[in-house]
């Protein structure tokens, strides 16, 4: 890929954004060597990678990155043998630490989606927990040595603490009996040794070792003789405690130096994933989605934004070439977007090759390009004493030299700085030129000479700019198929020119060009209107998609359980068939007993009454495996929408939807889902006055999908994610039957308190909420009630 189009397209920004995402600077390294990978397969691998991040962001929150630094020097240097500092060693162990914890983040429950990519990439960490045992259990901190690091560490300084006892209560006599020749009544240290301030002129009253003075001169700092010892005692004590810290980290650096190897393999895996989380990170922030890829040198981009434009002005749109065009001619007024639109499609081209997500649509397809040239901008070059015309035609020469059937050319004002008809006569001959090749091309333009190539060139596509007049501004709305129209001579009357002058600029303008310019303005009205039923059909099938897509899921997640269930309901069965068996050989045991006993008719009674005993115990078993479902209610033969009836497999009330169709399947209401069902599982609901005791059936019609934790942590997430995780937890909670839940949010600056609390004021399934007492977190969580 060229790195002047990177630059031109502002890849360069989108990596600094990036960057501002992650932990360590392994990670920006890997950012700043980002560009456009080279094949297809791996671009969509990086793709998935990305996606599947932001997909475990949402799910699961925050990566495990907490204590993680970049200790490649650290690393470098235990390859070497040598010794290293408690720092680095601290630093190592949060590494480790961070292996371990992200091998349990991205683990996944049975009935969990599965993230392939990740997995696989985490399948290399390796868990070292000894060994960060090991360091963590020696190190408080960076600088902190624990005490229990070894026994002679704390022997030594446990004698420490005594001799210093010893040596202050010894001092403050000192400063007691000394107190008319101090400059004040207190004590203090030089060079690990305890001195008394002693006025210079009473200097040989307090005998000792003078080791400071003041600036002034004024004191001494004086260490009395009978202090001396003491101090020695103290200073060999140090010394002995300096040396066993140093062998306690030779001895943590050898341990570090025995597993460099997978240690060094950890922490590239690491440095990756904090790169691909930084990437799904920023897919967050920009509201990304991953493209569908192409080879064919197509795209349809749907409703496309500029991630670098403020996304409150920022105007999406929807750019598509492919099938039989391969050209695109964007036309329109000065400021109204044509060089946004082609920047846009670039750049979104290079995110998507570079795997990162898009802000545009779901659906939105881009295309594999082996260079992406882009001739944008005015670049005149003072240096070179080269024009406007000159140095854009510098850039064309080098891109007619260098394109390819593989490549996607965008050229800003194609022609333009130079007399208009040989101008729109050169820009037409470069776009054939690069068409018969195979490029794509997207140009825009100002000479009508191009508007009328791409209407009489197969293959080639008109494309403009929406402009109200009305308002005169433009609107920013890329409209295909239809070209753009100069609007100059309306643009003028709103202006207040003269009606007068403006007929006489019309009449020098052939008629042929006028008729032109009002089958524009006919065409632009009509696709306009197209456009817009277009799109809001395409903006209800996505959202019938997405609850279809939706509904699928849990559809899948309610079969799965239903499987479980009656996995359960099988292991149950065989257990009361292993229970009956026993008990039918007591009996068979105690027939053979009697019969051992006699044949009077009072034994062969009793033999009879076993035998009969042991043949109802049989059939009561296989009538109650087979008649199961009969307990729960009768069949039902017909049943009308808003009933309400039992679905014997799952035992659970649900709802009619909808009449059975000739197979006798139909809808049913479950719980918050809809599902599918024949009319054959469905059983006639019990009167409730019937029933001897009342029954609370609140929580027992909810579907325990799976085990749901008492609570959520949301520290670390922006507002938008912890909502969307809220939301989703409490839909899970709710069907798990869970009473109570408590919602972490920490204290910081209240924003995420706010939001959550919003949130809950109008949430079905929440019945009350409060902030957590001291023990339960205080006002860092929010305890909810559920209904």
């Amino acid at each position: 890929m060229e790195d002047r189009s990177l630059i031109v397209l502002e890849f360069t920004k989108i990596k600094e954004k990036i960057k501002t995402y992650t932990q360590t600077s392994a990670a920006k390294e890997i950012i700043d060597e980002l560009k456009p990978y080279d094949s297809v397969y791996e671009i969509r691998e990086r793709l998935e990678e990305t996606r599947e991040a932001l997909e475990l962001l949402g799910k699961k929150g925050s990566p495990p990155f907490e204590g993680i630094y970049d200790v490649r020097d650290a690393i470098s240097r235990a390859e070497k043998g040598a010794d290293l500092s408690s720092v680095q060693l601290y630093r190592i162990g949060g590494l480790l630490k961070v292996s371990r914890s992200f091998k349990e983040y991205i683990a996944r429950k049975e009935d969990e989606e599965a993230f392939p990519v990740l997995e696989d990439l985490c399948q290399g960490l390796v868990s070292l927990k000894r060994l960060e045992d090991d360091i963590f259990n020696c190190l408080v901190d960076e600088e902190e040595i624990s005490d229990r690091a070894s026994e002679t560490l704390f022997s030594i300084r446990r004698e420490l603490r005594n001799k210093n006892g010893s040596v202050r209560e010894r001092v403050n006599d000192l400063v007691r009996k000394y107190s008319k020749y101090l400059q004040e009544s207190l004590y203090t240290i030089r060079g690990d040794r305890y001195v008394i301030p002693v006025k210079s002129e009473h200097k040989g009253a307090v005998p000792g070792i003078v080791h400071d003075q003041s600036s002034s001169g004024a004191t001494l700092f004086i260490e009395p003789m009978s202090l001396v010892e003491l101090n020695n005692e103290i200073r060999e004590l140090v010394l002995k405690e300096k040396a066993e810290i140093q062998r306690i980290l030779a001895q943590l650096s050898r341990k570090v130096y025995t597993n460099i190897t997978v240690i060094k393999s950890n922490s590239k895996i690491v440095w990756e994933l904090d790169f691909i989380f930084s990437k799904a990170k920023y897919a967050s922030q920009i509201r990304g989605a991953c493209p569908v890829i192409k080879e064919d040198g197509s795209f349809h981009i749907i409703e496309g934004r500029h991630p670098l434009i403020d996304p409150e002005l920022v105007v999406p749109s929807t750019i598509y070439l492919g099938g039989e065009k391969t050209s695109l001619i964007i036309t329109g007024p000065n400021t109204g977007g044509k060089t946004v639109t082609l920047k846009t499609v670039g750049l979104l081209h290079i995110m998507a090759m570079s795997g990162l997500l898009i802000p545009a649509k779901e659906g939105s397809a881009v295309s594999y390009f082996d260079n992406i040239f882009a001739d944008i901008g005015d670049e005149q070059s003072i240096e070179q004493s080269l024009s406007t015309f000159s140095s854009h035609m510098k850039n064309i020469v080098y891109i007619m030299d260098k394109a390819t059937a593989k490549s996607l050319i965008l050229f800003d004002e194609l022609g333009a700085g130079t007399d208009p008809v040989e101008g729109a006569a050169l820009a037409v001959a470069i776009l054939e030129n690069l068409r018969e090749r195979g490029s794509r091309i997207l140009a825009t333009t100002h000479y009508s000479e191009l508007k009328a190539y791409a209407l009489n060139t197969p293959h080639v596509e008109n494309a403009s700019v929406e402009f109200d007049v009305e308002t005169l501004k433009p609107t920013y709305r890329l409209l295909i198929g239809v070209p753009g129209k100069s609007n100059a001579f309306e643009i003028s009357k709103r202006l207040g020119l003269s009606e007068k002058i403006i007929e006489a600029a019309k009449a020098n303008v052939s008629s042929n060009a006028l008729i032109f310019e009002d089958l524009i303005m006919n065409l632009q009205k009509r696709s306009i209107e197209a456009e817009n039923n277009a799109r809001e059909a395409a903006s209800l099938k996505a959202e019938a998609a997405m609850l279809k897509e939706k509904y699928e899921k849990k559809l899948h997640s309610l079969e799965k359980n239903k499987d479980n269930i009656m996995h359960n309901a099988q292991r149950e069965a065989k257990s009361i068939i292993k229970a009956a068996k026993e008990e039918a050989d007591e009996i068979a045991k105690n027939i053979r007993e009697l019969e051992r006993m006699g044949y009077d008719s009072d034994i062969r009674s009793k033999i009879e009454a076993q035998r009969k005993k042991l043949k109802n115990k049989i059939e009561s078993i296989e009538n109650n495996l087979s008649e199961k479902e009969e307990e729960k209610g009768k069949k039902l033969t017909k049943v009308v929408p808003g009933q309400e009836v039992l679905l014997a497999k799952l035992n659970q009330k649900v709802i009619v939807l909808t009449t059975p169709d000739p197979k006798g399947d139909l809808q049913v209401q479950a719980g918050i889902m809809k599902i599918t069902v024949n009319i054959e599982d469905l059983r006639e609901v019990e009167d409730k006055q019937s029933s001897p005791k009342k029954v609370n059936t609140k929580r027992e019609v909810k579907l325990n999908l799976r085990s749901v934790s008492t609570s959520i942590d949301l520290r670390g997430l922006d507002a938008e994610e912890a909502i969307y995780n809220v939301d989703k937890y409490l839909d899970e909670a709710y069907m798990a039957g869970l009473n109570e839940v408590t919602i972490i949010h920490g204290k910081g600056t209240g924003v995420l308190r706010k939001a959550v609390a919003d949130l809950l004021k109008g949430h079905q399934h929440v019945k009350s909420f409060r902030l957590g007492e001291y023990s339960e977190g205080g006002s860092g969580a929010t305890i909810v009630t559920l209904k």
